[in-house]
Order: structure tokens, then sequence, then C-alpha cells
């Protein structure tokens, strides 16, 4: 019984922390330098149009990847994610274990897809565009990211300094070779990614 209350007091002691912590949508006040992907915050989402009336999503639950921040001139960061494609996570587990075949992922083949940015470009006070390389089956081509600053604070978890972007792209199936199933003209070509990527200031 003292455990549990222990741990809720704890867990309101944290709330209570996040909520009085100094949130600003400003990147001239975060800390220039290297960040990580912060894993457990961070969610990578797809979107693809099923018979055209829905979106079916889904998403990986594993990914990793770096940040080099420039607050000064946010068009000078640099940023890296790599995703195990072996951890895509879907509603149903057949399907599942579809995409992972060869005729989608390929995740035996290639376990990892990588987005690594080539460019960005500034378009209002805490938004851009990102573009960058986007490689899945070892395929290759240019993608451009719509990304939103969300904004960044000191943590009162661990004292580092957090900060938050929310993502979005479309690509097609039909680059990446992602097209020999048997359901493919039942669902559309153009495919949404989702992103809500926190990064927290890497420890010198």
């Amino acid at each position: 019984m003292r455990r549990l209350i222990s741990a809720v007091a704890l867990s309101i002691l944290f709330a209570a922390s996040a909520a009085n912590a100094q949130v600003s949508t400003d990147p001239k006040l975060a800390p220039a330098g290297a960040y990580q992907l912060e894993t457990r915050h961070t969610q990578v989402l797809f979107a693809i149009p099923h018979f055209g009336i829905t979106n079916y999503y889904g998403r990986f639950d594993k990914a990793s990847g770096s940040l080099n921040f420039d607050p000064s001139d946010p068009a000078k960061s640099a940023v890296s994610v790599t995703i195990d494609t072996n951890s895509v996570d879907m509603m149903s587990q057949e399907l599942m274990k579809t995409v992972q075949q060869a005729a989608l992922f390929d995740s035996g083949d290639f376990p990892q897809a990588t987005f690594k940015s080539t460019s960005a470009t500034r378009t209002g006070p805490n938004t851009g565009t990102v573009t960058g390389d986007l490689t899945i089956k070892n395929i290759t081509k240019p993608v451009t990211f719509t990304v939103t600053y969300n904004g960044g604070l000191k943590s009162p978890l661990n004292n580092a300094y957090d900060i938050g972007f929310h993502a979005t792209a479309t690509i097609k199936r039909s680059d990446y070779n992602m097209t020999n199933m048997i359901w493919s003209p039942m669902v559309g070509d153009e495919v949404q990614l989702i992103i809500e990527a926190m990064f927290t200031q890497a420890k010198e």
C-alpha cells in the first residue's frame, strides 16, 4: 500500500513539474548542438487509403535517430532517422505478417528504412520544410516533410532540454516497389506519413 501511495505521489509530482515547465515555441531559445531521438515519446505513423473511403493506419514501434540543431538558423540543422521495419504494428496480426513480406517492406532482407536530410527551408516562425533521402528496400527517393516546431523545454525528469516536432509527407508505394500484392488495387498508391518526434539534448 505504501508503495502504491509513493508511486501516486511521484506521478503527481512529475505532472506538476511538467505543468509548471516553461514551453517555448521559439527555436532560438533551444540550445544548439546534438540531440538524440527520444524513442519513448516518438511516433511514426502511416496512412493508406482503403477503397477510397477510409484511411488505414499503421505505425512503427522502433526508431532511432539524431538531430544537429541550429537554433539561430534552423535551416542549417540536419536530421537522420532509422526505422526498424520489423517493428510495424497494425490492428490485424495477419496483415502485419503480410506487410513484412517481399511484396511490401521485405523486412527479412531490408530490416531498416532510413531518412537523411539534405536541406531545410524555414517558412514561418516555427514552421518549415525538410527535404531528404528516404530509403526503403534499398530504393532511395527524395521526400519533403512539412514540419512544425512544437516547442522545447527543460525536462523536469532529467534536466536535459527536449524539443518536439510534427512532420508530414506523402510518398508513393510504387516508387519503392511495394505494389505486388493481390490487394494492391484496393488501396491507394499514395501513403501519408505522420510523425511526432521528440529529441532530447545529447549528453556531453
